[in-house]
């Protein structure tokens, strides 16, 4: 199930599909600080997103995960290396509206109401306002009713629906999630892992998912790719075979605890699969 860092030839997959084949590599990034002192934070990563598919990071703290997820957003420089999207450059991507992040923390205007926010994102991608479109995120991630509602009067949970839709309404091609339910408590993160992911399947993105969370990457993720210990490298690439949509009683298959177990001996933790994420369905 584990592949090491020998990739196959990609070619085969670049083609007309919307949703970008992202090619990071070789990439490094050292962070200088006063004095002389530096950070090795990744060294010489390789990775392909596939076209369409969900990957997850998952690796200790400080390992460099959401340092390769804002390099891949333009949000940072490599040291050395290279990211091409469908060979173009991040920058150009993300000043399109092409590119959407979500963070662990919803980072929702407090003046503005969930709809306003949301319009923001296509305000900022220079993108024509729909408020058909805008109405059918709110639908989609179960907050009608809450259209008018400003951060405040929201739920943690209910902060990060918004903040998901905020992140789909532009209909990016690459979505950047880097830790999206880490905020919020655990019941509502069990809930939130089977509610939103289809929403955003179902639209074609290519997506990279940064976790901390073992058993959350592999019920989300079509690759999960885990990390050494800072400096940042590429440990192995374990594909996911379980069929899609996922569901809650996935989580109770052999073959999802087994790929829990195998993810977690290589970053040397004991994992309980379903403690974290089990919920009824």
């Amino acid at each position: 199930m584990v592949a090491m860092m020998n990739d196959p030839t990609i070619e085969s997959l670049r083609g007309p599909s919307i949703a970008p084949l992202v090619e990071c590599t070789q990439v490094s990034k050292v962070f200088r600080g006063g004095g002389g002192s530096h950070v090795h934070a990744l060294d010489e990563v390789t990775v392909t997103l596939r076209p369409g598919t969900v990957t997850a990071l998952v690796g200790p703290s400080g390992c460099g995960k959401s340092t390769l997820l804002r390099i891949i957003a333009g949000l940072e420089s490599a040291s050395s290396g290279a990211i091409s999207i469908d060979g173009e450059d991040p920058d150009q991507l993300r000043r399109d509206g092409e590119i959407a992040v979500a963070f662990q923390d919803a980072s929702l205007l407090p003046w503005r109401t969930v709809e306003s926010n949301i319009a923001l994102a296509l305000k900022l991608a220079r993108r024509p306002m729909s408020k058909g479109r805008v109405k059918e995120l709110i639908d989609l991630v179960g907050l009608a009713g809450f259209e008018k509602a400003k951060p405040a009067q929201l739920s943690g949970g209910m902060r990060q629906r918004a903040a998901i839709a905020r992140c789909l309404v532009t209909a990016p091609r690459l979505l950047l999630l880097d830790e999206p339910f880490g905020a919020v408590d655990e019941l509502t993160r069990r809930r939130l892992n089977l509610e939103l992911p289809p929403i955003w399947q179902d639209r074609g993105s290519t997506t990279l998912l940064v976790t901390h969370s073992i058993p959350e990457a592999v019920l989300l993720a079509d690759e999960v790719i885990v990390m050494s210990a800072r400096p940042g490298r590429i440990a192995a690439k374990i594909t996911v075979p379980i069929e899609r949509p996922r569901r809650a009683r996935h989580l109770h298959l052999p073959e999802f605890h087994d790929l829990v177990d195998e993810v977690g001996v290589l970053l040397g933790v004991d994992v309980d699969p379903g403690g974290e994420l089990a919920v009824d369905s």
